[in-house]
């Protein structure tokens, strides 16, 4: 391969290396600097984060306790213990402090985090040598070929049966992807998850969830790809007006069908049963308007000691679901003021925002698209040089978001990260204004304990990938908030 200006993959469709090189004159600048600009970007980004994660690596390195944390859950344990001397309440079970078990977990949450970036920073750096390879090697037009070969023999051409042909080309980068990922996965699951008490899922179970997975992709994903496909070359120049419809309308019956037909096929999800949680679940509901028509306990522990909880629905039908591991990691008024906290990010708002966000998303990604997808030079940069086979629409997408959206992806992202450290911020203060305050304090501690969860986060680290702010920072933002309210009273 001749690494001088241009860079061209080593397959293409139309020549051998040397050809193919002097075909891309440095006029054609799209095609003179794609492929090197987009490999230039991969390892920017490589670095970037490469260096954000050797921080962290030094955060999971520590060995003394941080002591703002300290000082924060003291503060908590120290209010714990006033209310309970106050009611005179002896239910040491309940009330235990929390501090002392933080410091206990510390060591295990360390070398938790330190397993989980180790493995990460392998998995990265594979990962873009695989990128690069992949763009180097001329991988898209060589699977692109063998897909046209493989429709070749069902009569199917890319003038007449693209379409048919791209779901060809889907299906085998599905497999491929599946295939090079895999490893990581058990790996990730059978060894770092494992040894750290997490993973409670057989190998049986992983297998049985992955071929749901490529099923469940061929079956929605095909379909999805090839009304895509079509509206994009039936549409004309306003294509993306269509698409941008398509994928609203698509969005809503996904939030409707996932939690209903797709999430039970992984998952057994049972009614709480009746009782005193239940009841004050619903009652906070109704206080807060919150439409709730159905609860649910999901038995996550069949694949992990991880905890959660979360509301899904369309419309004046909304549900919430409890992981059974949560029952048993918190009581009942901290799973009522976790849910405050999420109950308040619908009240707020976000829930909406977030829709609108990605619907707003998607009609600026498709219409930047639109004005790129003529550009022939292109995809002859990445060896789909033949100027008299069509250039397939699938390629054109892909290409658009390896090449010229990956930029503005990368830093929408990290908006929306921070728009999302915002709002977990309100929502917590939806919880203060509820008078849940004490109560999720404590719930989240116990959760960051039980989860392994960092307690001594890189900032840099943290501000660039965590969608929800460090413990300690949560903490001490609800007492502040709590010593205005007090103030106001």
């Amino acid at each position: 391969m001749n690494l001088a200006l241009p860079w061209t993959p080593s397959y293409t469709q139309t020549s051998t290396e040397d050809d193919a090189s002097s075909s891309i004159t440095p006029e054609q600048t799209l095609a003179y600097w794609a492929l090197a600009a987009t490999i230039a970007f991969t390892v920017f980004v490589y670095s970037l984060e490469g260096n954000l994660d050797a921080r962290q690596k030094e955060s999971y390195n520590k060995t003394t306790f941080p002591k703002e944390l300290a000082l924060t859950v003291s503060q908590i344990d120290e209010v714990k213990e006033n209310k309970k001397k106050k009611d005179n309440d002896s239910d040491a079970d309940d009330d235990k402090p929390l501090l002392p078990q933080l410091q206990a977990k510390f060591k295990n949450a360390q070398s938790y985090g330190l397993d989980k970036i180790h493995f990460g920073m392998i998995s990265s750096t594979y990962d873009t040598l695989e990128s690069v390879l992949l763009l180097l090697l001329g991988f898209l037009p060589y699977m692109w070929d063998c897909s046209v070969a493989m429709g070749a023999k069902y009569d199917w051409t890319e003038e007449n049966d693209e379409i048919k042909i791209s779901l060809i080309f889907l299906a085998l980068t599905t497999v491929v992807g599946t295939c090079t990922a895999l490893p990581f996965e058990l790996y990730s699951t059978f060894q770092i998850e494992k040894k750290h008490g997490f993973n409670k899922q057989t190998m049986g179970l992983f297998f049985s969830d992955k071929a749901k997975s490529l099923v469940l992709t061929m079956l929605i994903g095909g379909p999805f790809v090839a009304l895509l496909l079509l509206i994009i070359q039936k549409s004309g120049p306003y294509f993306y007006l269509y698409v941008w419809a398509f994928m609203f309308c698509f969005s809503v019956i996904m939030m409707t069908v996932v939690p209903v037909v797709i999430m039970p096929l992984f998952n057994k999800y049972e009614t709480l049963p009746e009782g005193d949680l239940k009841t004050r679940i619903y009652a906070l509901a109704d206080t807060l308007q919150y439409p709730l028509t159905k609860l649910f306990v999901m038995d996550g522990s069949k694949r992990s000691a991880h905890s959660n909880a979360f509301m899904f629905g369309f419309g004046k039908h909304k549900r919430i679901v409890l992981f059974d591991t949560l029952l048993t990691q918190v009581d009942s008024d901290e799973i009522l003021a976790i849910l405050g906290h999420e109950l308040g990010h619908w009240k707020l708002g976000h829930t909406l925002s977030n829709f609108v966000i990605t619907q707003v998303y998607f009609g600026a990604a498709f219409y930047i698209f639109s004005l790129c997808y003529t550009s022939t030079d292109l995809y002859a940069a990445f060896g789909f040089d033949d100027p008299d086979r069509p250039t397939p629409t699938i390629i054109a997408l892909l290409l658009f978001f390896q090449t010229i959206w990956a930029p503005v992806d990368k830093a929408l992202s990290f908006c929306l990260t921070v728009f999302s450290r915002h709002n977990e911020f309100a929502a917590d203060r939806f919880s203060v204004d509820l008078d849940m305050s004490a109560k999720l304090q404590s719930g989240l501690c116990k959760i960051h304990l039980e989860n392994l969860g960092a307690m001594c986060p890189d900032p840099w680290y943290s501000m660039y990938h965590y969608s929800h702010p460090p413990l300690v920072e949560r903490l001490s933002a609800m007492m502040e908030m709590d010593k205005q309210k007090q103030k106001k009273e």
